[in-house]
């Protein structure tokens, strides 16, 4: 077992802050946690100790795109570049393709996982099966509709997390049913539902919401849509971009003040450009320009992000307009809780992985543990 003290600084215990903690670990998971005041073996200098970041949507990192090398090399190569930066948990992210590929996506990540590569806990299929109308940088030659045989490939047991991005109104209830009941979680996005077929989704099981605002119609006064739908039902978890590009920071404010944090989380949708000194990636063969923090194809096109999660804190600390506490739970806790694993991740408490971030009093990232192993 072995003990650290960490003092001088900011301790995010769930709705907690303490002066410092003392964490014991026993293998790769806490043993013992409680408050600590004093300077502690590790001084945190006024900065700040959060559970380990659990993002949903990553694409890629470290100059490696998922897309462009769907294997259980870039898969580890992905997550050690978002390590760096606090997460501890991912779903590595597909961007509409073929079914070959997508099978492919579903092997890698599996063995990922079977080799413990650190941080993996599924994958994220996100199309093919959307709507040409908000397609954003998606392929629309690679869409089509979601037929029983990829139902019956994302259906099998697999080792992680399945997350499958639709457009509900491309395809029926009982088919979001069967999905879900075989345990994959399905999400709206790249969509143009109504706010009836929203509704109707979210009765039949789907309880994700993918970027909201992105690539989805605004909310209007009669036609309500994804939006509007998203906001008024407190059953779907909600991703959020907090990149200052996405969505204006006005626009995240109001979606805070609509309903319950507990179901608004931070995601990245992050590229590969994350971590790497070489910016600029070819997607699907269209270059992507990556400049200012923003990644966008030759006709203005938002393509992903250049966001890693801790500068998503950061950014939402200084602009939601919410407690630290609560920024942190929507970088870990909340999502966590969205993939069923509340029990595992997400919370610096007895029992739980031994995954949490040190960040500097401005949420830089200073140094990463998963289980309970310094790994950044």
């Amino acid at each position: 077992m072995t003990t650290m003290r960490f003092g001088n600084g900011h301790v995010v215990a769930g709705d907690a802050v303490w002066p410092g903690a003392t964490i014991a670990v026993d293998g790769e998971r806490i043993a013992e946690i409680d408050a600590f005041r004093g300077a502690g073996d590790i001084d945190l200098a006024g900065g700040w100790l959060m559970p380990g970041f659990v993002d949903t949507q990553v694409n890629g990192g470290g100059g490696v795109l998922f897309n462009n090398d769907i294997s259980v090399g870039a898969v580890a190569a992905i997550a050690r570049a978002h390590a760096a930066f606090g997460t501890t948990a991912l779903l590595p992210t597909l961007i509409s393709e073929t079914p070959d590929r997508i099978a492919a996506a579903l092997e890698a990540t599996d063995a990922a996982i079977a080799q413990g590569v650190p941080g993996v806990v599924g994958v994220h299929i996100e199309g093919p099966f959307l709507n040409v109308a908000r397609k954003g940088i998606h392929d629309p030659e690679r869409f089509r509709r979601l037929d029983a045989e990829t139902v019956a490939l994302l259906s099998r047991p697999h080792r992680g997390t399945v997350m499958l991005t639709i457009a509900p109104e491309l395809t029926d209830t009982a088919t979001i049913s069967q999905l879900v009941a075989a345990g994959v979680i399905v999400s709206a996005g790249h969509s143009e539902a109504s706010f009836e077929q929203a509704k109707a989704a979210f009765d039949a099981g789907l309880s994700g919401i993918t970027h909201l605002f992105n690539a989805m119609p605004p909310m209007m006064q009669r036609e309500p849509g994804l939006v509007g739908a998203a906001l008024d039902d407190a059953r779907p978890w909600c991703g959020l971009i907090v990149d200052r590009v996405h969505v204006a920071a006005a626009v995240l404010r109001v979606a805070m003040r609509a309903r319950p944090h507990d179901r608004m989380m931070l995601v990245t949708d992050a590229m590969s450009s994350v971590g790497a000194v070489d910016k600029d990636f070819v997607l699907q063969g269209r270059p992507i320009r990556v400049a200012d923090g923003i990644c966008r194809f030759a006709d203005g096109t938002l393509a992903g992000s250049d966001l890693d999660m801790a500068q998503a804190v950061a950014n939402a600390v200084a602009d939601l307009d919410v407690p630290v506490t609560t920024v942190a739970a929507m970088a870990a806790t909340i999502p966590a809780t969205f993939l069923g694993l509340q029990n595992e991740r997400g919370t610096l408490a007895k029992g739980l992985r031994a995954d949490w971030v040190q960040l500097d009093a401005q949420f830089r990232p200073v140094a990463t543990w998963i289980g309970g192993r310094a790994v950044a």
